[in-house]
């Protein structure tokens, strides 16, 4: 599970990685947290076919398209790999809504409240972002009100993070982002075959 993350990148830094056009202002942070604005790279929507690709700001909290009281569905912040083809939620966006959320690293706790120890989580070293694969999906009330809201991917931990927690984010490299976004030339059988635990980069662990 990934419950809260951290991004503080510039934006010309997360342009030169990404290839994205443009951009939005955003502050950065230490902590983001379920239900807060965040960053997303993804293609264009309706114009797939040039692989254009943009950055955006929408809500931690998938909503799939098809809910018809948001008030009576719990939003889905993160997503298990292992079942992201079968689940109703995110069939439609594994075909049409793949994203990438950047991230400078994410936080973990051990122990039982009240003696929770934080950990983050982070690359050892990078002058890049980490990459976590997302799903995002745009949902319409009937009184015509949009929101646009993602989830992060997350699988089993890999052995460098399985001795804090049993889950992380899904950690993309470069081509694994091209695969990601692509969402007209790569199917989502093919993209989910991609969702693995990460063996680069190197990660280390810190107590806060």
């Amino acid at each position: 599970m990934c419950q809260r993350y951290l991004l503080s990148t510039p934006i010309e830094t997360l342009r030169a990685a990404y290839g994205f056009e443009g951009g939005i202002a955003y502050p950065p942070r230490q902590t983001i947290g379920p239900g807060e604005p965040i960053c997303v790279i993804r293609t264009r929507p309706g114009v797939e076919a040039t692989k254009r690709r943009e950055l955006a700001l929408v809500r931690w909290g998938l909503v799939p398209h098809w809910v018809k009281d948001m008030a009576t569905f719990g939003a889905l912040f993160n997503a298990r790999a292992e079942t992201i083809l079968e689940k109703p939620s995110f069939k439609a966006p594994m075909r049409h809504r793949r994203c990438v959320i950047p991230a400078d690293g994410w936080y973990i706790w051990t122990g039982k409240a009240p003696r929770k120890t934080a950990y983050v989580v982070r690359p050892a070293p990078s002058p890049e972002p980490l990459a976590f694969a997302g799903l995002w999906d745009h949902w319409l009330g009937a009184d015509g009100s949009e929101l646009e809201t993602a989830a992060i991917i997350t699988i089993a931990a890999n052995l460098t993070v399985a001795a804090y927690d049993d889950r992380m984010p899904v950690l993309l490299d470069r081509q694994g982002v091209a695969d990601w976004l692509d969402v007209r030339g790569v199917a989502p059988e093919t993209a989910a075959a991609q969702l693995r635990p990460a063996t680069l980069p190197a990660l280390e662990i810190a107590p806060l």
